[in-house]
């Protein structure tokens, strides 16, 4: 493994990680005399800002308050965001909700470069987060943006997503975003398709790029702030009085506001083992976030056959990401802060997979990653070696006409009884709700303290 230590001199600089062996990536011919770049060669001509400090403000001296920032802070009058929310039915019964921006009235090529996303614990695309990751990216090249498009993948109840099956989401469950995946790909079928994910989301990519290996219809992937390994993480945030109280029990308060505002339609199932357990998890106060696993994300944090487990460790275990990085085929990024209060441990190594790049900052927090521009403006630091790691992809990658990694070969789909279904995953299948398309403002959302961390 290659991987930079933080040193007297260069402490502020990122911590970067590649394996032994990195990948070699096929590079247009019209942009390099060679036809392939390794991936250590891709990252340092690239991605100059994970080469130079990062320097956050000195009274954001720690992981704590970068994170509290987040949720305190007032993100109203920046990174604003205009999205056409479009309703997926699941074959399940499920809805998701995809929200696009720039809206489709908007001249944005159909060939644009495509970032779709998953948000945090209980967010949704009006989190800072995304919007100070799509803001840049889907600005037109002509007023210095990179001239994406991007889609938020919303889950199962969250940002305004209506609970039409007994079902949620969890940091393991993949069909919910292979689905988005695929009917974007059928809407914009010359697209190259990149991914990012934030937190749990970042836990649900990581897994989806794994499971697809070589098959995979993404181009390349970022991870941030992902939690890798839920059962230590959840440990961590089990194992002291502030943890418990301040985070822990935040985040379970957080779950539990979203199955409240969904509870008559989760009522409305009383043959699913989810009534047995509905009441006992709205008359808790304050429960803790693994008291909120032990009892529904065990239960209908996805589909069979893994749900339902049998206790929240087991889900835990089977949720993890950190053990199956080794399958990833595509030029991926996992960025995390050392001081992360919520997700303090992540895989020390790339697990000798060439096609993997980890890297860890000093400072950050939890998605906060705060710093001063040029300017004396308060913005996040991570905008830049995303925005440079996407622009560098798309203009060095050789992709080919179908929006894929020229070589690679992504599976058959159509559509059977109605629904776009992919080979090998018959069971599952997605369409569209047709009429029920709306505008979403990207500031507009959902409180709560530590909301979509």
């Amino acid at each position: 493994m290659s991987i930079s230590s933080f040193t007297s001199s260069d402490r502020h600089k990122p911590r970067l990680a590649f394996a032994p062996e990195p990948a070699e990536l096929s590079i247009k011919p019209s942009r390099a005399d060679q036809r392939t770049m390794r991936m250590d060669a891709f990252v340092s001509s690239s991605c100059p800002s994970l080469y130079q400090p990062y320097n956050p403000p000195r009274w954001m001296h720690n992981g704590h308050v970068q994170t509290a920032y987040c949720v305190a802070g007032d993100f109203t009058k920046v990174d604003k965001v205009v999205y056409h929310r479009r309703l997926l039915r699941m074959v399940d019964g499920g809805t998701l909700g995809l929200d696009f921006t720039p809206p489709d009235d908007e001249d944005v090529p159909d060939d644009a470069p495509i970032i779709i996303v998953t948000h945090g614990l209980t967010g949704g695309s009006h989190e800072s987060y995304v919007r100070a990751i799509l803001a840049p990216a889907v600005t037109p090249k002509s007023e210095g943006g990179l001239g994406f498009r991007g889609v938020v993948v919303n889950f199962r109840g969250c940002a305004g997503v209506p609970i039409t099956s007994p079902q949620l989401y969890s940091a393991g469950h993949t069909e919910d975003y292979r689905a988005a995946v695929l009917y974007i790909r059928t809407r914009y079928p010359k697209a190259p398709l990149l991914g990012i994910g934030f937190s749990l989301g970042a836990n649900v990519i990581t897994r989806y790029v794994a499971e697809e290996g070589d098959n995979c219809r993404l181009v390349s992937a970022v991870a941030l702030g992902c939690p890798w390994d839920l059962r230590q993480n959840a440990t961590w945030l089990e194992s002291n009085w502030f943890n418990r109280e301040v985070y822990s029990k935040a985040m379970g308060r957080n779950l539990q506001s979203v199955l409240r505002r969904h509870g008559k339609a989760f009522a409305k199932f009383e043959d699913h083992p989810i009534a047995d357990v509905l009441d006992e998890m709205l008359d808790m106060s304050s429960p803790y976030m693994f008291e909120f696993d032990n009892t529904i994300t065990k239960l209908i944090g996805g589909s069979a056959p893994h749900f339902p487990f049998k206790t929240h460790r087991d889900y835990y275990a089977w949720a993890r990401s950190d053990n199956v990085i080794q399958n990833i085929r595509i030029p991926f990024l996992g960025l995390q802060s050392s001081d992360d209060p919520i997700v303090p441990h992540s895989p020390p190594d790339c697990a000798g997979n060439g096609w993997l790049v980890l890297a860890w900052t000093r400072r950050g927090g939890h998605l906060g990653w705060f710093e001063y521009d040029s300017d004396g403006q308060l913005g996040r630091w991570v905008r830049k070696p995303v925005l440079e790691w996407f622009r560098a992809i798309i203009d060095l990658i050789d992709v080919d006409e179908t929006g894929n990694i020229r070589g690679r070969v992504t599976k058959s789909f159509g559509v059977v009884d109605g629904f776009l279904r992919e080979e090998g995953k018959e069971q599952f299948g997605v369409r569209e709700i047709i009429g029920c398309d709306e505008e979403v403002i990207g500031v507009e959302g959902e409180g709560g303290l530590l909301s979509g961390l």
